[in-house]
C-alpha cells in the first residue's frame, strides 16, 4: 500500500491513516532535552513519535509493521532517525495502547540527538532492552569530542550507559586513540547536561599511541579526562628501535610521558626486559 499511488483514493486514505496512527504511537518514556541520548527510551511513556517518508507508509496489519519508504525520518522529542528505508513492529501494551517495540533503519543510517550522532549502513533500536545495534560500512558513533568506530557493529546500551565498538575498534580523542578487538565507551553527563565519553575499556591486541612511541597489551584502562591508559598482560612498549617488555604499563597521552612496570616471576624478583638497538652513526 503506498500514498503515492494516488490511482486508488480509498488505498491512498488508508495509507493516511496509518500515518496518523504512526504518529501517534508510544515509543519510550519521556526524557528531558538535556538527557534524552540516542535512543528513545524504552515502551511505556506518552511522547508520540511522527514518521516522515517520501515514498510513503505501507501498514501491514497482519504482521503489526509499518514501512516507510523514502528519505524516511522517524522523530521523537530531539531524537531523529534516518535512513533510506524504516521498518516499525508495534504491538498492544499493557494499558491497550499501540506501542512500537523494535525500530529498523535500512540504508543511510544517521541517528541524532542533542549529545551524539550516530553513523552505519543498518541500525536495529529494541526499545525493551533500550539497546540500538548499527552496523554494516564502518559504524560510527560521535559523542562530543570523542569519536567510535568499528568494522563490524556498534551497541549503544541506553540504560547501562555505554557503549561496545566490535572489530578494530578505535576511540579518538583530539589526536590521541585506542584500539583494541573490541572498545566499551562509559558515559555520564557534564555539568550542562551533555553526554560525554569519561572511560573506555580495551579488551585483546590493545594498542595506545603517543607522538613518541606505542605501547601494546591485552588489557587496557583509559581514563578520557586523565589522558592516562593502563595496559595489562603481555605489554611491549616500543621507541623507534628500541622495545621494553613488561605485565603492566601506565602511558600518559597527554604529557606523553609512559611507565612500565615488571612481572613478578617464581624466585620474586622483578625485572623490566629491554632491547635497545643502537643507531648507525653512517646511516642516514
Amino acid at each position: 500500500m503506498s500514498i503515492g499511488d494516488k490511482k486508488d483514493h480509498a488505498w491512498a486514505a488508508h495509507t493516511l491513516t496509518a500515518m496518523l496512527v504512526a504518529a501517534t504511537m508510544i515509543f519510550g518514556g519521556v526524557q528531558t532535552a538535556s538527557a534524552q541520548s540516542l535512543n528513545f527510551g524504552g515502551t511505556g511513556g506518552d511522547e508520540p513519535i511522527d514518521v516522515y517518508a517520501e515514498n510513503g507508509i505501507e501498514w501491514q496489519q497482519e504482521n503489526s509493521l509499518f514501512i516507510a519508504r523514502g528519505d524516511a525520518r522517524a522523530v521523537r522529542g530531539q531524537v531523529e532517525v534516518l535512513s533510506d528505508e524504516l521498518r516499525a513492529y508495534y504491538r498492544e501494551g499493557t494499558t491497550g495502547q499501540s506501542e512500537i517495540w523494535r525500530l529498523d533503519a535500512l540504508g543511510n543510517v544517521r541517528i541524532v540527538s542533542n549529545t551524539e550522532t550516530a553513523y552505519g549502513s543498518r541500525a536495529i533500536y529494541n526499545a525493551d532492552q533500550q539497546v540500538l545495534v548499527i552496523d554494516g560500512e564502518k559504524p560510527r558513533l560521535e559523542s562530543g569530542k570523542d569519536i567510535l568506530t568499528a568494522t563490524q557493529q556498534l551497541e549503544y546500551w541506553e540504560a547501562k550507559k555505554f557503549a561496545v565498538a566490535r572489530g578494530n575498534a578505535v576511540a579518538t580523542r583530539d589526536k590521541k586513540q585506542v584500539r583494541a578487538d573490541v572498545l566499551v565507551a562509559h558515559f555520564n553527563q557534564d555539568s550542562r547536561g551533555k553526554s560525554q565519553v569519561y572511560r573506555i575499556d580495551a579488551y585483546d591486541n590493545v594498542r595506545v599511541k603517543t607522538p613518541s612511541e606505542t605501547a601494546v597489551g591485552d588489557r587496557g584502562i583509559y581514563n578520557v579526562e586523565t589522558g592516562v591508559a593502563v595496559l595489562t598482560g603481555n605489554v611491549t612498549m616500543m621507541r623507534d628501535t628500541n622495545t621494553l617488555n613488561g605485565c603492566r604499563a601506565e602511558v600518559n597521552l597527554n604529557s606523553g610521558v609512559s611507565k612500565l612496570f615488571a612481572c613478578p616471576n617464581q624466585q620474586g624478583s622483578n625485572r623490566v626486559r629491554g632491547t635497545f638497538i643502537p643507531k648507525n652513526r653512517n646511516s642516514n
